[in-house]
């Protein structure tokens, strides 16, 4: 072998030596490595934190065993602690560090930030709204190695409940409370949610940018038109804009159609056509409702909305001897099942707003997250699970198709706006 190969070796070998404590701790760790890899990096993982709170208290006090007459804090012993591992709480032993003359306790870092329990909070939400419930959460966490499982705590049935009560209390006053002041918002939904006996109203805001955002949600016994009012109200206090023009799309409810008109100063009404498709079939046997709703399917897509109004309203008078009901539901409010064919929506964003289907998909990411409750204590209950819903289905949102129409949306708001709103020289 060439000595500068010989010699290159050598160096790398004598780098690659292990100090004698961290060689006795690799020897301790040989029953975790029976384990598995997992469990093996879980006791790794434990004496690296011992080391980095020791390393904090050097850094804090000074090398221990030596005179440093400027020291400004000691040792103070230590004490048993806990750190957050895999869903776990986990015991530690913690070291205390006073000031010199005694009067407080100083904080050791890297403890506070392993200590925290703000991790432990969400994973207890996120895999209880994977449907596994405390009795089985124990089930959900990695395994870590017998002993670590041994001495770990914060597992049980009512620890988890408890911290998931905590976590969906706070998403609930975020979700409040958040300042809506610079939200740019061309499209609201409004929609409610049957929960066991209880009827939340939640609202959904599309942006300019095309990003879906969950807005606010109350508890009512129904659907009615003071429970919508307090939502829209509360919107406003938070400080959407109310003046301007902006697309509502909503089911049908006249309580939705009555609370928005009364907060909102210039709303333009979209009712959702798939609603309205449902409505007229579920008035007519089998037969009939399939070719009703083609046409109406029909006249819907149409791009000139004068021809698909008078469509539709052909197919209501054909209907009107043989099923008046069905008839009279058509007809109600068939002017606003076409407001995006008046407004020029294209189809790619037209698909989106001609129904509701962006906010019950949320409703239903809400309702699928609750579906292993079986008992529901009470309206605040419910409210918890709704808001962690809502929580969870915005990190699941993507932008909407065509959102790059939008901008032209809000062309077209203001443009219709203004010309069913008198001026001051058509006042006097």
């Amino acid at each position: 072998m060439p000595k500068d190969t010989q010699r290159t070796t050598t160096t790398d070998q004598a780098q690659l030596e292990l100090p004698e404590r961290v060689t006795v701790a690799v020897a301790e760790l040989a029953s975790a490595a029976r384990e598995g890899l997992l469990a093996l990096a879980v006791g790794t993982g434990l004496q690296v934190l011992e080391a980095m709170l020791a390393e904090d208290v050097d850094r804090l006090v000074g090398p221990k065993g030596r005179h440093h007459p400027a020291r400004v804090a000691v040792r103070h012993g230590s004490e048993p602690g806990q750190v957050t591992l895999g869903g776990r709480r986990v015991r530690v032993r913690r070291p205390r560090v006073r000031t010199a003359d005694g009067a407080s306790e100083l904080a050791v870092p890297t403890y506070q930030a392993f200590a925290s329990t703000e991790l432990l909070d969400h994973l207890a939400v996120e895999r209880m709204l994977a449907k596994l419930s405390t009795r089985r959460y124990r089930v959900g966490l990695e395994p870590v190695g017998a002993q670590v499982e041994r001495a770990a705590a914060g597992t049980s049935k009512s620890a988890v409940s408890r911290r998931f009560v905590a976590r969906t209390e706070h998403a609930l006053a975020e979700l409040l409370a958040q300042d809506l002041s610079g939200l740019d918002l061309v499209v609201l939904m409004v929609d409610g949610i049957r929960v066991a006996e209880h009827t939340c109203v939640v609202a959904l805001g599309i942006t300019i940018d095309g990003t879906k955002v969950p807005l606010a949600l109350a508890e009512g016994a129904t659907e009615n038109a003071t429970v919508v009012t307090e939502v829209l109200v509360g919107l406003r206090d938070r400080g959407l804009e109310v003046t301007r023009p902006i697309l509502v799309v909503i089911d049908g409810a006249k309580a939705l159609r009555r609370a928005v008109t009364e907060v909102f100063d210039h709303p333009v009404i979209q009712r959702c056509q798939f609603h309205k498709l449902r409505n007229v079939s579920d008035r007519l046997p089998d037969a009939v409702a399939s070719t009703v709703a083609k046409r109406m399917r029909r006249a819907y897509h149409h791009a000139d909305p004068l021809i698909a109004q008078a469509e539709l309203e052909a197919l209501a008078r054909e209907l009107d001897r043989s099923h008046p009901g069905a008839a009279a539901s058509l007809r109600e409010g068939l002017a606003e099942t076409l407001t995006i064919t008046r407004l020029g929506v294209p189809p790619t964003l037209a698909r989106t707003l001609r129904s509701t289907n962006s906010i019950e998909s949320m409703i239903e990411i809400c309702r699928d997250h609750a579906a292993n409750v079986k008992r529901w204590q009470d309206g605040q209950m419910v409210l918890r699970w709704v808001a962690a819903g809502m929580g969870e289905a915005r990190r699941q949102f993507r932008r909407v198709n065509g959102y790059l129409h939008l901008a032209a949306l809000r062309v077209a708001l203001d443009q219709t706006i203004a010309a069913v709103t008198p001026t001051k020289e058509d006042a006097a």
